[in-house]
């Protein structure tokens, strides 16, 4: 998965894709979100649980521990690695949902410049991408942070990109998301149970998504 996606429906577009009921934290605002041209240490709206409700929340997309301070936080963690490697062990308890409208990749198609693409679901309904991540706390400074959880793209996304966001099914988010759910669950989820490639469509859109100043909603609409 390349580092730019868009996040650009209101927060309570993607509350009701995640049909979660109960009340809603909503420390991101009620208009909508704007960003067609996402990257890596923007502030994206993230859900997590909380003391029963669901919060959402403006976090940095890019983490990484205090100690590994000889490299960029990285934006991705792979599924295979993350539940039992040194690096994510510190967040991996905390589960997250970056709720999505699509995202990009690029291909080498021979010419100059790599060709991107966006990707998103068939019937253009948000996307629920589990996450983990530190998430805000005053207490802790700028250390806030999150990271979105991917997997190899076998089943028809090769050809675009070798991986792919964890998407996960509304059902299957509100799970993830519940703090009772054991981590040997969720590890299962993430590995076995994130929807297939034939769930999305993807087409050209316009070389101007290289350029993280071009912000315009003219980003997703597709090119010959």
């Amino acid at each position: 998965m390349c580092g730019r996606l868009s996040q650009y429906r209101g927060i309570h577009d993607f509350v009701a894709a995640l049909s979660m009921p109960g009340a809603l934290i909503n420390n991101v605002g009620d208009q909508p979100l704007g960003r067609y041209n996402a990257a890596p240490t923007m502030q994206l709206a993230l859900f997590h649980v909380a003391e029963e409700k669901l919060h959402a929340d403006a976090v940095r997309w890019g983490w990484r521990p205090h100690w590994a301070t000889d490299r960029a936080a990285p934006i991705n963690a792979r599924v295979e690695k993350v539940a039992h490697g040194p690096f994510f062990r510190q967040i991996w308890p905390h589960r997250a949902i970056c709720p999505i409208d699509n995202w990009f990749e690029w291909v080498d198609e021979g010419g100059p410049k790599k060709q991107p693409y966006l990707i998103r679901h068939r019937d253009d309904s948000p996307i629920l991408c589990a996450s983990i991540g530190q998430l805000p706390d005053p207490d802790q400074g700028e250390h806030d942070g999150f990271v979105i959880i991917t997997a190899d793209s076998a089943g028809g996304m090769v050809d675009i990109h070798d991986r792919r966001p964890v998407v996960l099914a509304p059902d299957l988010a509100r799970e993830w998301l519940d703090p009772a759910t054991p981590k040997e669950r969720a590890e299962q989820m993430a590995l076995h149970q994130g929807e297939a490639a034939e769930a999305f469509e993807w087409f050209k859109v316009d070389r101007a998504v290289g350029n993280v100043r071009n912000q315009g909603s003219d980003l997703i609409n597709p090119v010959d």
